[in-house]
């Protein structure tokens, strides 16, 4: 009998169980289901980026199937009118995690079982469930560290192989992924992106290589300097699950083994899916993460409200070079290297004193790798608000971090041209350099480059000063 597959953060064939298991049922139905109501409709609408990356990757996914049923709308109700016409006994899926997702796929489940249609789930999308992961004392771990130390000695599952689907003609009519609107047209801020990127499951073994070749070695020394290419970039194939945590896990691991001179690389690449797993665990037991302070105290935080200022550092005009420079990669690639966020995410938070929800949901509709347990967490973590956050009094001085990360001032020139002129130690903090300096170089502060628009030590003690009230209200 016909299984149907729903596709959803696994669009791959190898490593895919609710696929793997489909097919040796029999024939496979493969369909993914556009939800595109917003948050009204049970999930969060997926921000400009990742709607481009979504249309190239179900592109990729449909070819390798050699046949992929596209339906929009509400996904109980498409499903069991698919089955019906299909006469499909079976619906398989992958499991979410997103709060939304989980109470969405529990309806969709018990009204698919009570109409005799068989159900099954599986988790493709993590090493281990959220909930396979528990302190002593069986709950959920709030620290990065001890969680990781457990979760490294539950056994991965061995990846599967890519399984050969017999998909039937499909009589019932779908969607032409074209009139679903996912790509920008008036205008095409993602021209080029074509040229950076390769969505689909090929793209993600590509890059997985290439970082096995090219990246691993010195990982755990080079990755914080984002004018050297020794990060994965895997991430937005991770989240749309063009790639799976086990098959990284399975790669690294073989590397670690094989190669003792890269085990420590190798480990603390690891480490950094490590972080992946304990944002979903933290997202699976505090569901509230993407709009609420993890830590109740920092409700009291006295934070500003500057739609300039805000502005500003959306566009890369914060006249911070290296804040400036990872806003504007951001807003041409999708993607910001991760030292890099951590600086311009402090900078909102701690420099502007604006709440790290503005900042989430810019992330969110700007980048291709915008994951709602990473982002939060991540957000939450520079905020100081989230579990095993940074210290509040951490507040990253963005000159400081450029000249320790970016020392010849390369990532700054590509993404701030116009500070091309000046040298090394000048292009980190060109406020701080003389006129005559600067017009050698090209430069005129407040015409081809913006002036800071905060003060870094005035800024830091007032951000200080806010935390106070943080430490006031938790007593």
């Amino acid at each position: 009998m016909t299984t149907i597959v729903w596709f959803r953060q696994d669009l791959r064939l190898s490593d895919n169980p609710a696929l793997a298991e489909a097919v040796r049922r029999g024939p496979v139905l493969p369909v993914y289901l556009l939800d595109d109501g917003g948050d009204a409709g049970g999930t969060r609408r997926p921000g400009g980026a990742s709607r481009w990356w979504l249309h190239h990757s179900l592109a990729a996914l449909g070819a390798s199937l050699g046949g992929l049923t596209l339906l929009r709308g509400d996904p109980g109700r498409r499903l069991v009118e698919l089955a019906h016409r299909t006469g499909a006994d079976a619906v398989h899926w992958n499991r979410c995690y997103e709060p939304q997702a989980i109470a969405r796929d529990t309806a969709i489940k018990a009204d698919l079982r009570s109409r005799g249609i068989d159900v099954r789930s599986f988790n493709a999308g993590l090493l281990h469930e959220p909930w396979a992961v528990s302190t002593a004392a069986g709950g959920p771990f709030k620290v990065f560290t001890p969680f990781w130390q457990a979760a490294q000695r539950c056994a991965v599952p061995t990846p599967l192989p890519r399984p050969q689907p017999s998909v039937p003609p499909v009589t019932t009519p779908g969607e032409a992924l074209g009139d679903w609107g996912l790509l920008p047209k008036a205008p095409d801020w993602a021209a080029g992106w074509d040229e950076i990127w390769q969505p689909g499951e090929a793209g993600a073994q590509a890059r997985l290589e290439a970082f096995l070749a090219d990246g691993l070695a010195d990982y755990a020394t080079l990755r914080d300097r984002p004018d050297l290419e020794h990060v994965s970039r895997l991430s937005p194939h991770l989240h749309f699950g063009e790639i799976s945590p086990r098959q990284v896990w399975a790669a690294l691991d073989f590397h670690r083994q094989a190669d003792p001179a890269r085990a420590t690389d190798a480990a603390k690449f690891l480490a950094e899916l490590g972080w992946r797993e304990f944002a979903y665990h933290l997202l699976y037991h505090f569901p509230e993460m993407p709009q609420r302070n993890w830590r109740p105290a920092f409700d009291a935080y006295p934070w500003r409200d500057s739609p300039a200022d805000l502005r500003a550092w959306q566009r890369g005009m914060t006249g911070y070079p290296l804040v400036d420079a990872g806003m504007r990669q951001l807003w041409q690639t999708g993607y910001m290297h991760n030292r890099v966020r951590m600086v311009a995410a402090s900078f909102l938070v701690k420099h502007l004193r604006l709440h790290w929800r503005h900042g989430e949901a810019w992330f969110w509709d700007a980048l291709v790798d915008a994951d709602m347990a990473n982002n939060a967490a991540g957000w939450q973590w520079v905020a100081g608000s989230g579990a095993d956050a940074a210290p509040y009094f951490r507040i990253f001085n963005p000159t400081a971090q450029g000249r320790k990360f970016d020392p010849d001032g390369h990532y700054v020139r590509r993404w701030c041209p116009e500070l091309a002129g000046l040298d090394a130690d000048a292009i980190q903090a060109p406020f701080a350099v003389s006129s005559d300096r600067l017009a050698a170089a090209g430069v005129v502060l407040g015409e081809t480059y913006p002036k800071p628009i905060v003060d870094h030590r005035t800024a830091r003690d007032a951000a200080l000063a806010g935390y106070g009230a943080v430490k006031g209200a938790s007593g």
